[in-house]
């Protein structure tokens, strides 16, 4: 049996990365935690995690030259996918707390839930509607998948053909998108049992393909 595809999760001093490192391993893939730019290079996909405030994940990564290294590798059609506020820096800015400007590896920004009057940060198991066909959400249920999410801001994508997935909490948000071989998701897929590892699986196997050549 060959040996399942390299994914490096940035380390930028940000996120749970151990959690999703171990949930890749999981579905079958070789991961391994880093921030060493060949390692990056080398890899045959990014895994951009995220706990915390926009700024500070901005400013780390570009301390650390990290912000370039990834955008090269998208620029590359590598596959990245971004997890929780790893999504959230792939957009062109944020107003959390500040205005901050993102990777811009996708078009739009990120601002606050409008929860009208339900509780923030918004904690817990929501149902993620699948909005089109993508190699990410193969084999979700046709009738909404329930993930994991702690957040108080969203993505507001300018094009809508970058929606991948919604959800519903005081309004409608998108919760899921995709930019060719750029991925993002709100919800936590490491911490939403058997439908989030399908998701990971399904990178994965996105990151194999980029391997041997296969584009999304």
């Amino acid at each position: 049996m060959s040996p399942g595809p390299l994914i490096a999760v940035v380390d930028y001093g940000m996120g749970n990365r151990r959690s999703v490192e171990k949930a890749l391993e999981h579905v079958g893939a070789r991961a391994t935690i880093t921030r060493d730019h060949d390692v990056l290079a080398a890899a045959d996909g990014l895994v951009v995690p995220g706990v915390g405030a926009f700024p500070r994940a901005m400013r780390n990564l570009h301390e650390l030259g990290l912000s370039d290294v990834i955008a090269q590798r998208a620029a590359a059609g590598a596959p990245v996918l971004g997890i929780c506020l790893g999504m959230q820096v792939m957009f062109e800015r944020s107003v959390e707390f500040e205005p901050t400007v993102g990777l811009g590896l996708i078009a739009g920004e990120v601002t606050s839930l409008h929860t009208n009057g339900l509780r923030l940060p918004h904690i817990g198991w929501n149902r993620v509607d699948v909005a089109r066909s993508s190699p990410l959400t193969e084999s979700m249920p046709a009738g909404g998948a329930y993930f994991y999410h702690v957040h108080s801001l969203v993505p507001r994508p300018a094009d809508d053909d970058d929606v991948l997935a919604t959800s519903d909490y005081g309004e409608r948000f998108v919760t899921a998108v995709q930019r060719g071989a750029v991925f993002g998701v709100q919800f936590h897929p490491e911490k939403s049992s058997t439908h989030g590892l399908t998701l990971l699986r399904n990178f994965a196997s996105v990151c194999a393909g980029h391997a041997q050549g296969v584009a999304v």
